[in-house]
């Protein structure tokens, strides 16, 4: 049998190879050493033990990007605790059903969120331990303690407790009810698909075990991560957990909002090595900075910058590499489900085009019926990944059959994303075939918004597509039918679905149409719908 990696295990061996006096987290002022780091999540691991958690519980955070959300994952790999992601954006009935959902025993959350958690809080009687960071109050079953007790309490000792690869990370993603579900995510499998201490893109084989990997690491500089979107989704959780893994530095920003100027000052101050973006949403404020100040902010230090989850222009990566000829530039084609779906590289000798990926050494494109595509076919398919792949979703069995197929003998997870194969092998990608609108890395279903809306006593009928925007990537847009004698109050509709909706999933834009013209059978055509959007947008 192969070596089976554990994070737990990886993180207890890098802290005895990285220079204790090295920044492991930085966060506006605030730095903690790796020194520091190691007593601090071997001592926050102890005492969620000791506490009352048991190795397998779930954790969730409830946490914007912040030195103790890194801190609680390593501590949560260390005790053997399984971590689940909360978005911070949704309101009460989403919160509660997650938190059910994913039977977390200990929920750790930023005190600006208090108010929600105490409406929520008796809802929940699995939850034992109630964590709030920053102000530092902590509510348990057992008694009031503290976060910095947890962290400060001990002798940073390591926590005797057996891991394996099969210990899971999940990581909660919508559903196409609007619902998230938890993708199951093994240790073992996780680390190999992100390429277990090698980089398959640069052609760096993979390590064989974890001597190997400490050797490796101990002979090329330590990483400097800064992920910028929140650590809550999957891209940026993935690469604040890899600068950990490789005993490197994860850099955030004390900003509630994405704020260009910072992130930048930050590269400029902390010599960041590696930047991690949702597509335009963040690449093109950054651009538009660089090119207001051109000689404000030495970025000199990046080596790359990875996306995954929108696309990301050509214009703007060029624009990136005027100001760091040296960096390299990945789009990543993937989700919480697939991770290596296809990958696109972009240097000041290479350029590409929009929705061009490469497809991964692990994936094919296959019809609804499983039948392989053929490059240069002009037949659209859906791209599918085998290999390291999740176990599937937590406690759904029906949405897990529905993702991940066995097609030929081979399972293999199959997303949704629809794409066509070019005679060269590479794809392009088509959209989602639910539809799903991907704002500023966010997944919305159009279904949710949808419903929402026609709660509204005005609306008869409602479609939401997502259309072309420079800042967000796609701008929810509705087109509404409305009963008759109403008028359509777009402010008034918007505070409306507030009630039913996180605020990123309200439209952006609202329009009326006497009839949404559905098929006999009530299907929507939402290629006409749309066309009729952008054509009363550019009115």
């Amino acid at each position: 049998m192969s070596y089976q990696w554990n994070y737990g295990e990886i993180l207890n061996a890098v802290d005895e190879i990285t220079p204790g006096n090295r920044p492991a987290l930085i966060h506006g002022h605030r730095v903690i050493t790796h020194d520091s780091f190691r007593i601090r999540t071997n001592n926050l691991a102890r005492n969620l033990l000791d506490n009352g958690a048991e190795p397998g519980d779930k954790i969730a955070f409830y946490m914007r990007n912040c030195p103790e959300y890194s801190e609680g994952i390593a501590a949560a790999f260390k005790a053997s605790l399984t971590h689940v992601n909360v978005n911070y954006r949704y309101i009460e009935h989403e919160l509660v059903y997650l938190l059910d959902n994913s039977d977390a025993t200990v929920v750790m959350y930023h005190s600006e969120f208090e108010p929600f958690v105490e409406q929520i809080h008796e809802q929940l009687p699995g939850v034992k331990q109630w964590i709030e960071v920053e102000e530092g109050h902590t509510h348990s079953e057992a008694e009031d303690s503290y976060y910095e007790d947890f962290v400060n309490n001990g002798d940073g000792s390591l926590v005797d407790v057996t891991r394996s690869g099969d210990d899971m990370l999940f990581i909660y993603t919508g559903g196409t009810t609007g619902m998230p579900k938890g993708v199951m995510w093994r240790h073992d499998d996780l680390f190999r698909v992100l390429g277990a201490g090698g980089n398959p893109r640069m052609g760096i084989p993979p390590c064989e075990d974890l001597d190997e990997l400490l050797t490796r690491l101990q002979a090329q500089p330590f990483p400097i991560n800064l992920p910028l979107p929140p650590m809550m989704h999957g891209t940026g959780l993935l690469s604040a957990v890899s600068a950990m893994a490789a005993g490197g530095t994860c850099v955030t920003l004390p900003s509630r909002s994405f704020e260009p100027r910072l992130a930048l000052q930050n590269v400029n101050d902390h010599k960041v090595s590696a930047v991690t973006i949702v597509g335009d949403a963040f690449a093109r404020p950054i651009l538009e900075a660089l090119d207001e100040d051109p000689n404000q902010y030495d970025i000199s230090s990046i080596k790359v910058i990875s996306s995954s989850g929108v696309m990301w222009t050509r214009e703007i990566k060029a624009g990136l590499l005027r100001h760091n000829e040296n960096m390299l530039l990945a789009d990543g084609f993937s989700s919480s489900e697939a991770i290596g779906l296809g990958s696109s590289i972009m240097t000041k000798d290479a350029e590409i085009e929009v929705a061009s990926f490469t497809l991964g050494a692990h994936c094919k494109v296959f019809t609804e019926d499983g039948i392989e595509v053929l490059p240069g076919s002009n037949e659209p398919g859906m791209v599918a990944v085998r290999g390291h792949l999740p176990v599937g979703y937590y406690k759904d069995e029906e949405k897990t059959a529905k993702t991940f197929k066995v097609i030929e003998g081979v399972r293999y997870s199959i997303p949704g994303d629809w794409v066509q194969v070019e005679l060269d092998g590479t794809l392009t990608l088509l959209g989602r075939g639910s539809n799903c609108i991907n704002t500023a890395g966010e997944k919305v279903f159009p279904e949710e918004v949808e419903e929402a809306l026609k709660f509204h006593q005005a609306i008869a009928d409602a479609l939401v597509v997502g259309l072309p925007d420079p800042k967000w990537g796609q701008a929810i847009t509705a087109v509404v039918q409305l009963n008759p004698g109403f008028e359509l109050d777009e402010n008034e509709v918007h505070e409306f679905v507030r009630q039913h909706l996180a605020a990123y999933k309200i439209p952006k834009h609202i329009f009326a149409k006497p009839s949404l013209d559905r098929a006999a059978n009530g299907k929507a055509d939402y290629t006409s719908i749309k066309a009729y959007a952008e054509t009363r947008l550019a009115g």
